[in-house]
């Protein structure tokens, strides 16, 4: 089974950095995000790719190649301009035929989650969750207003965040637009039609990468918890 890496996009929010280089090409400990991706997925049994570049592509191109130095084998769907997240899976289109099912991962996200949960048989279209986690320290009171403890940064367990692993079967290709992200195309007409289906992580390390501060915190989170 292949597995589609969305690496198009042009991470306007990490300039200057992405001024020089495309974003998933940003290193957190000492990798390019991508290669984490593929070192990840690779993990899971997942050893055919397909990334979808555009901006700066030579860059992705150049340092994962053939992905033969990964052990894996990769191809390219390249965006001549830029097609959103949807419109990047639906020119990839080609590299997926007679693949009855596939993941597909956005670009920018560092995760230890095992994406082989999502199949359940493999006959779903499905996404993963993990928990909303609060930008802000929180602060614990009692009934009296005496502040009882500070927690940095927690986790709210009772909502949940796309976290940017799906698992797809080729009917998804129907709900595609030529242009748009799939987030308010595809998902959206799929969930109406209840063949959406989710699963939920909690308890693993996941960080989307979005700002300078992101690539900070990820290290340290990594680090932690003995991601290598």
């Amino acid at each position: 089974m292949k597995a589609v890496i969305l690496a198009g996009g042009f991470g306007k929010r990490l300039r200057p950095l992405t001024d020089q280089m495309p974003k998933p090409m940003i290193e957190v400990m000492g990798l390019p995000i991508i290669e984490w991706q593929v070192k990840w997925l690779s993990g899971f049994g997942i050893r055919e790719f397909v990334i979808c570049v555009g901006y700066m592509k030579e860059h992705i191109i150049n340092h994962i190649g053939s992905g033969s130095r990964l052990g894996v084998r990769v191809g390219y769907a390249v965006e001549e301009e830029p097609l959103g997240t949807g419109g990047a899976l639906k020119n990839a289109e080609g590299l997926l035929s007679g693949q009855s099912e596939f993941f597909m991962v956005n670009g920018d996200i560092l995760t230890n989650l095992d994406p082989n949960r999502l199949r359940d048989g493999g006959g779903r279209n499905s996404l993963a969750l993990v928990p909303l986690r609060s930008p802000f320290g929180v602060v614990e009171v009692n009934g009296d207003s005496r502040v009882l403890g500070f927690v940095e940064k927690p986790r709210i367990q009772d909502r949940w965040i796309n976290a940017g692993v799906y698992h797809f079967t080729s009917d998804v290709f129907a709900y595609l637009p030529e242009n748009g992200n799939i987030e308010v195309t595809a998902l959206p007409a799929l969930a109406k039609e209840g063949k959406l289906h989710a699963a939920k992580y909690d308890g693993i390390f996941w960080r989307s990468i979005d700002s300078h501060k992101d690539i900070e915190e990820a290290t340290k989170e990594m680090q932690a918890a003995n991601i290598k």
